[in-house]
């Protein structure tokens, strides 16, 4: 678990700052009237901050293993 946690840190850290994120955006922007699906229920927004989170953090990671001189 801990070859995992280090090998994948930075989109862990960044799922946790999408649900985060999310959640805050329901909290204080949301949707009051109910039809907006992803911002009407918390569990929408923390779900979809923490995988956009998740995939903007991912991609500032350095890839070691491209090699492109083949």
């Amino acid at each position: 678990m801990k070859k995992y946690a280090k090998k994948y840190w930075l989109t862990i850290i960044g799922v946790i700052v999408g649900a985060i994120g999310g959640y805050l955006y329901y909290k204080f922007v949301g949707c009051a009237t109910g039809t907006c699906p992803i911002t009407s229920n918390p569990y929408g927004s923390i779900f979809y901050g923490a995988i956009m989170g998740g995939l903007l953090f991912n991609m500032l990671k350095k890839d070691t293993n491209c090699n492109l001189n083949k």
